[in-house]
């Protein structure tokens, strides 16, 4: 039978590594200088009434390193992926000929380039909150525990700090990577 504290470290746990690898997955849809197709992940569409995530309206390719390619599958909504990748707010400018919509990838001027590492800390510095809130979260429900020693309070409360660093930890290295990513020419 588990303890509280070990279910209480656990969750947290679990609430940490979802943290990380949301940040992981807002991290890969950063522009660096290459085209890839987690570029577009986060682009929302207006497709039949309702904002949709664009890889299920349409499938995404980079058939160069320097293009991305957009194939809608019902042709109506060419214009409104397009609309959605220009309000991404990603420096992209589509264009399409009536079936395909195409994305040339600009090079990343050296002022766009500081302005994507800023995008950066700012969507680590999501993760590390969300690493810290699951930290404090656990803490405050291994404080109430009951029937529980201080002793294993003071582990508990170790062990939850642990995770946290280690959490941490990796959303340091994503960004570090992501940086060198971005600052390379």
């Amino acid at each position: 039978m588990s303890t509280p504290l070990a279910d209480v470290a656990k969750h947290a746990k679990e609430q940490m590594h979802k943290a990380v690898e949301n940040s992981k997955r807002e991290l890969s849809s950063i522009r660096t200088g290459k085209a890839t197709t987690g570029l577009l992940d986060t682009v929302r569409v207006e497709a039949y009434g309702n904002m949709m995530p664009l890889n299920q309206v349409a499938s995404v390719s980079a058939p160069e390193p320097r293009l991305l390619t957009v194939q809608p599958w019902d042709k109506s909504l060419i214009v409104p992926i397009e609309k959605g990748i220009a309000a991404s707010n990603l420096g992209l400018n589509p264009a399409h000929d009536g079936v395909i919509i195409r994305i040339p990838i600009p090079p990343l001027t050296e002022e766009r380039r500081k302005e994507m590492v800023k995008v950066v800390h700012k969507l680590a510095e999501e993760g590390k909150v969300a690493v810290r809130h699951a930290r404090t979260e656990a803490i405050s429900k291994g404080k109430k525990a009951e029937h529980v020693s201080e002793d294993e309070k003071k582990k508990a409360e170790k062990d939850v700090q642990k995770l946290h660093d280690e959490a941490i930890k990796q959303i340091d290295a994503l960004v570090k990577g992501k940086e060198l990513e971005i600052m390379e020419v």
